[in-house]
């Protein structure tokens, strides 16, 4: 027996060969109620929008209506509040502001992303948590400083491909193990960290446990604090953790001292040797 399902404009066609007569059943799709809806072949529907002329997929959902709701938010990030929508939207109260905030922060390659992976809800009540209502970025914050008693966990020297164009630093294992949730780096997606830096902005990064390299790493967020503080590879990066019962996560970074380069005159004494590209200095 070859079964085999195919699907052509609004139908979809099952054929079974088993007697031999290549019989084909044809199912008219049925069509959704909702805008920018589309039901699939295997029972789920998907949501769609169009920009210019071009199809932008959003994903494929469970429920008729979660596709609904993710066509209504690329609707208001493409076309913006007024945008026609599934559902009445009542541009009042605050939780209506920070959603309109959350997805003006964000590019719309960034919200389509979300809707695809279906992380698009847990990063808006992340948000709505910890910002409240005056969100200004998708991974940063403005904020006044903190002061509060801390503990150091660890430092890093970042390397060249922590500051490349991977998007991502690598946590030695050692450190993420002890000091950051296994838990949410060993879920699927990883989840999203809160850091707040010592200006008093908030850097949020997604920190997630790679199988492929066995590494933990933080990526989503990292290249916009690598451009914003200017990292080099050898800088020093700290990460700190509030004493009190919250447990606040503190980033801290400097530059690499350039007073610790070598003199001609350390080099030529043989006070310095150099290996495997570290610069090693023998005891006066």
């Amino acid at each position: 027996m070859s079964d085999y399902s195919w699907r052509v404009g609004g139908t979809s066609g099952i054929s079974d060969s088993e007697n031999g007569v290549g019989a084909v059943y044809l199912r008219k799709l049925t069509s959704s109620k909702y805008k920018g809806v589309v039901p699939q072949p295997n029972g789920r529907w998907g949501a769609q929008i169009y920009e210019k002329h071009r199809r932008i997929w959003l994903g494929t959902f469970n429920e008729e209506g979660e596709a609904a709701k993710a066509y209504d938010v690329a609707a208001r990030r493409f076309r913006g509040h007024a945008a026609l929508t599934n559902f009445m939207v009542s541009g009042k109260g605050i939780q209506d502001d920070i959603e309109t905030t959350f997805l003006n922060s964000h590019s719309k390659a960034e919200i389509v992303d979300m809707l695809r992976k279906h992380t698009y809800n847990d990063e808006l009540e992340q948000s709505a948590h910890n910002y409240g209502s005056k969100e200004s970025g998708a991974d940063v914050m403005e904020s006044k400083p903190s002061v509060c008693e801390r503990v150091q966990l660890f430092d890093k020297a970042v390397t060249p491909s922590d500051v490349g164009k991977l998007n991502r630093m690598v946590i030695p294992k050692q450190h993420a193990e002890k000091h950051l949730p296994l838990q949410l780096a060993s879920s699927s997606k990883g989840g999203l960290l809160n850091f707040e830096d010592n200006g008093g902005k908030i850097w949020r990064f997604r920190y997630s446990f790679w199988n492929s390299s066995q590494s933990y790493v933080l990526t989503k967020g990292w290249r916009r604090f690598v451009k914003e503080k200017n990292l080099k590879a050898g800088d020093i990066v700290s990460f700190h953790r509030s004493t009190g019962s919250d447990k606040r996560l503190f980033i801290e970074w400097e530059q690499r001292d350039s007073s610790r380069k070598p003199s001609m005159k350390q080099v030529e004494s043989g006070q310095m040797v150099r290996l495997f590209g570290v610069n090693l200095f023998s005891k006066s």
